[in-house]
């Protein structure tokens, strides 16, 4: 099982960054650009576990030792339900450097976007922070 992951079932947002190589790139299900960073990466992780609801990891695919991982996922948010995976490129140290995100359906989708994009001056504080 990804460290990742493990994090994340623990309800620990302080490991987080443990688990991301410092020059990661995050890309959003919502967001136009790829955000790079470790500490950005971390905060918009972090916020996104007190926005979805009923989070859990349901399938894990690659074997360990692989570089490329998927984590599929259900939630939800105001409500809706969604389903959503995280396509994960990990470096030689086991780092997540790549992050991709993609969620469905577009309900639950603008409904994150929406909670998200009111966050960001309060996620960019905290990466900032960092």
């Amino acid at each position: 099982m990804l460290a990742f992951r493990e994090v994340i079932e623990a309800h620990d947002p302080t490991r987080i960054a443990d688990t991301l190589a410092e020059g990661v790139v995050f890309t959003s299900p919502v967001g136009f650009r790829p955000y790079p960073g470790k500490a950005l990466t971390t905060a918009i992780l972090q916020n996104v576990m007190e926005v979805f609801d009923d989070f859990r990891y349901i399938r894990e695919i690659g074997a360990d030792g692989d570089a490329d991982r998927s984590l599929v996922f259900e939630a939800s948010i105001h409500g809706k339900q969604l389903t959503g995976c995280d396509f994960l490129h990990l470096d030689e140290d086991g780092k997540i450097d790549d992050f991709m995100v993609m969620v469905r359906p577009l309900s639950a989708a603008k409904a994150l976007a929406e909670e998200m994009s009111a966050r960001f001056p309060r996620i960019q504080e905290q990466a900032s922070a960092r």
